[in-house]
């Protein structure tokens, strides 16, 4: 197994550490998938970028959280989902019923953030090729063709994070740790 270099401040590429520093004033510490990312200095600042960007999309700050648990689930990453789970609970306060469904896979206790994680499913799964029914209910549900879009940009930050997190192994920092988590057999 090719073996990752999981960076700190000191040990990232010159271009990678004001990103990890900004990171660390901010957090306390540095997630692990930062670490992994600073290898290639222009993934983590992407990294960023589309994160900034989903921020000021048109979701609220629970249906984000529901849409990039969705998508880390679906890509199987107990890495996000760990951390997720810990962003959407401490700090966004995502209903527990909530995390805890999109967790396992079972239907959501809201109708509407049901509706937005059916569909962010739809678009992994299918990788876009979303039938055109499934595109209307979820209109249907109250959300819009611009949120539509806004789902695309969500599957693309997510897959960079994820994707990175399968190839490295990143493992769980001691601050996520409590929502380990593993898609259940």
């Amino acid at each position: 197994m090719t073996e990752f270099v999981t960076h700190t401040i000191e040990s990232a590429p010159p271009a990678a550490r004001p990103a990890l520093e900004t990171a660390k004033a901010k957090l306390g510490f540095i997630p692990n998938l930062y670490g992994n990312l600073a290898e290639a200095p222009a993934a983590l600042q992407a990294y960023f970028d589309l994160s900034a960007q989903f921020d000021k999309t048109s979701f609220t700050p629970v249906e984000r959280q529901v849409v990039l648990l969705t998508i880390s689930t679906e890509n199987n990453c107990e890495f996000c989902v760990a951390a997720h789970s810990v962003i959407a609970r401490k700090m966004v306060k995502v209903p527990d019923a909530v995390v805890d469904a999109l967790r396992a896979g079972t239907t959501l206790p809201n109708a509407h953030l049901e509706a937005l994680a059916a569909f962010t499913r739809a678009v992994v799964r299918e990788r876009g090729f979303v039938p055109s029914v499934a595109v209307e209910a979820f209109l249907r549900s109250g959300f819009t063709r611009q949120q539509v879009i806004e789902v695309v940009l969500a599957v693309s930050m997510k897959t960079l994070s994820n994707y990175t997190n399968h190839l490295t192994h990143t493992k769980i920092n001691p601050e996520f740790a409590a929502e380990t988590w593993k898609r259940a057999a």
